[in-house]
């Protein structure tokens, strides 16, 4: 039987990572390693860089054709990044 202050084992993570000041690091690092699956193995294969700053995904793209397709594509890219993180993790995409 939980208590009325138990927390779930999410929860309890989710607080630890908020108090550390973590949880955006964590976010980004979960976002990197979840890009092949994101974005498919073709555009994951030619991202040469991928960063998180100040809610700002960067991208370097060693493909013009690839790169033009992420731009095309940007506002569902941003919807699925910040889907899969939870919460509102970047705004905008910036090509390097």
């Amino acid at each position: 039987m939980r208590k009325a202050n138990d927390k779930t084992m999410k929860e309890a993570i989710e607080q630890m990572l908020n108090v550390y000041k973590i949880k955006r690091k964590f976010d980004e690092t979960s976002i990197k390693m979840a890009w092949p699956e994101l974005m498919g193995k073709m555009v994951a294969s030619r991202t040469k860089e991928i960063y998180i700053y100040e809610k700002r995904l960067f991208l370097r793209i060693e493909s013009s054709v690839v790169k033009n397709e992420i731009m095309q594509m940007r506002s569902q890219i941003i919807e699925k990044v910040n889907e899969k993180a939870g919460s509102v993790l970047i705004e905008t995409i910036v090509l390097l």
